[in-house]
């Protein structure tokens, strides 16, 4: 078994953990759970992660679940890929601001403009992210100076940003504004990038040959 092994499955945030094991370049063993079978809620999943969810990834007998701490983790294990600030450069502060701001806030503000979840008008700070447009603005002004989060470097926190924007757009859940399509154009073009979204072709149409 390889020193890394990705649980995913094309049609979840699965995608968001594949692109940043192809961001490291280490091989690795790629875990195929189908929904349709409940594989990952099957024990020997389970017994992985027991919230039964991908993406999950297995790393020299270590378990990291949730997207965004895959992604931190990642880049952390190889540093000589430089996806994250050192500890001791300021701008690692500005890494996880942004990193767990799409996951804090991100993530959340969309589904729930997606699912016209809103606090009770008597409560309006009970949501940790504000508002859907609060969120999209401060989105849109950390990404317009560009072309990253970071301005010239690239990092794990691109990776998440971009694959939520990605998402977003893709489903009309967020506001195609200039600035989130002129950073998903060019993060997406990674060859990272290309090939994870390659790779997730081919086990989508796997998935689709085995209905």
């Amino acid at each position: 078994m390889s020193e890394l092994v990705l649980f995913t499955n094309p049609m979840s945030r699965g995608r968001i953990a594949h692109w940043m094991v192809e961001e490291t370049g280490a091989p690795y063993e790629t875990r195929l759970l189908r929904f349709d079978k409940g594989e990952h809620k099957a024990q020997g999943f389970l017994d992985v992660n027991p919230m039964g969810k991908v993406p999950t990834i297995l790393h020299k007998g270590t378990i990291v679940t949730e997207a965004a701490a895959i992604c931190a983790y990642l880049a952390d294990a190889f540093p000589e890929k430089g996806l994250a600030p050192a500890v001791s450069d300021p701008a690692r502060g500005t890494y996880y601001r942004w990193l767990f701001f799409g996951a804090g806030c991100v993530e959340p503000a969309v589904i729930d403009h997606m699912l016209s979840r809103e606090a009770p008008a008597n409560r309006p700070g009970l949501l940790g992210y504000g508002s859907y447009k609060e969120t999209l603005d401060a989105l849109e002004t950390a990404l317009t100076p560009g072309p990253y989060i970071l301005g010239d470097k690239f990092s794990a926190a691109d990776v998440y940003i971009a694959s939520q924007l990605g998402w977003g757009l893709m489903t009309k859940a967020m506001e195609a504004r200039p600035a989130f399509m002129a950073y998903l154009g060019r993060a997406s073009q990674r060859p990272a990038a290309v090939r994870a979204n390659a790779a997730n072709d081919v086990l989508a149409a796997k998935l689709k040959a085995a209905e």
